[in-house]
């Protein structure tokens, strides 16, 4: 009888430890991780991975040692079908209005999670109430009395994380010293339109490109290298946001610009060594017709259908399904510009960077920019033509769109 009181009592004790758990002694892996139900962001295409020949689509003596010839792997990923429009970007612009206006009006709310305060975006913005005066242009500051948004206010602070730093510092180091951010000005340059042009009539382009109705859907323009990357940090947040309240487990991956050699890869449409995004030699097709907008001849701009830019889905897309991977905008990328990059870039995923501080010398600050634009001759609008734009510079002819990284072997495979 005492022994059967024994037993009955381990009995009980191990089915109170092992109450509510899974545990059978065998490796099973950790139980509720997050979901993950893959992504297929809006606007944007997938490229599949694959094998690029880097370097120049035609004989190019001039270039032979910035554009070497070399095999490389890209893993698959998301890019945007067009450029980053006007009126894409403007959410971003109206998003950092709002909630500048909202902290003026302490329009917070407590995270029921975290404690801490966040923008509450339910109450209505009266904009015609004094607390909002020091939003807008002021005395002297306006001109022919409208009442006009103080664009110097809309300031944004992204940032970023230095793994490189990160990897070989080997953990000497804390955590916080990789965390970099900036927070900068972030609404595009309008008078980059005058600037870019000595002794040319631009000035409507410059009172009317980024905010009338005509312009929305062409790409936006007058963007430096630190606001397309502060534009990726935003929506990546709005993303993350979205899917919180959705339940959908954590995002794949940031919003980013790609490197160069995506955009190479991209660009050619899974044609090797094509040195234009339709795969062809030329630039106009059997009737004759343009096939991109950039500048034909010399000084012939309207010929190919747009006397500046054009909409951002103008033109046929290439077989990715990507519009205006050739004139239109050049693009930024990720990527820091070295003329010898080709000879020392790994083959498996190349990319090189550099983050380059506002008091470096200006050639540390050198981004690869890519595709060539509505201004540019047929060479640069090329698929394996480099250039350079400095990262705190403005140009009317330099737009940007974003990648994703796609995490696993195919999209085929969900």
């Amino acid at each position: 009888m005492k022994n059967l009181l024994k037993l009955t009592l381990a009995i009980l004790v191990l089915a109170l430890t092992s109450c509510g758990s899974n545990d059978t002694g065998q490796l099973v892996g950790v139980a509720k991780r997050p979901s993950w139900k893959g992504i297929n962001p809006y606007g944007m295409v997938y490229i599949p991975s694959g094998t690029l020949h880097i370097g120049p689509g035609d004989q190019d003596v001039s270039n032979t040692f910035v554009q070497r010839n070399k095999a490389i792997s890209i893993q698959g990923f998301y890019m945007d079908d067009t450029e980053i429009t006007n009126n894409e970007y403007r959410q971003f612009v109206y998003w950092v209005r709002d909630s500048l206006a909202r902290a003026y009006l302490d329009m917070f709310i407590e995270d029921p999670e975290t404690g801490e305060e966040r923008i509450d975006w339910k109450p209505r913005i009266d904009w015609e109430g004094e607390e909002l005066e020091d939003l807008f242009y002021q005395g002297d500051d306006r001109f022919a009395g409208k009442k006009e948004l103080n664009v110097e206010k809309l300031q944004y602070q992204y940032e970023w994380y230095d793994w490189q730093k990160a990897a070989y510092d080997r953990g000497n180091s804390p955590r916080n010293s990789f965390i970099k951010r900036k927070t900068i000005k972030i609404y595009p340059d309008t008078l980059c339109w005058i600037r870019d042009f000595t002794y040319s009539y631009n000035e409507p382009m410059t009172r009317n490109y980024f905010w009338h109705p005509a312009f929305d859907d062409y790409p936006v323009v007058g963007v430096d290298w630190h606001m397309a990357n502060a534009f990726c940090y935003w929506r990546t947040k709005l993303w993350d946001s979205y899917q919180q309240t959705r339940g959908d487990g954590i995002n794949s991956e940031n919003f980013r610009l790609p490197t160069e050699f995506e955009w190479e890869y991209a660009a050619r449409g899974g044609h090797d060594l094509a040195p234009y995004p339709w795969g062809g030699y030329y630039v106009r097709n059997a009737k004759g017709c343009l096939l991109a907008n950039f500048k034909p001849g010399r000084g012939n701009y309207p010929e190919d259908g747009g006397q500046y830019t054009v909409k951002a889905d103008a033109y046929f897309p290439n077989d990715y399904g990507l519009y205006n991977m050739a004139g239109n905008v050049a693009e930024w990328t990720i990527s820091a510009y070295y003329e010898n990059a080709y000879s020392f870039i790994h083959d498996l995923n190349p990319d090189i960077r550099y983050d380059a501080k506002d008091d470096d010398p200006e050639a540390y600050k050198r981004k690869t920019i890519r595709g060539g634009s509505w201004k540019d001759v047929m060479h640069f609008i090329q698929t394996g033509t480099r250039a350079y734009e400095y990262q705190d510079t403005t140009k009317s002819y330099i737009g940007f769109r974003c990648a994703l990284t796609f995490l696993g072997r195919s999209i085929n495979d969900f």
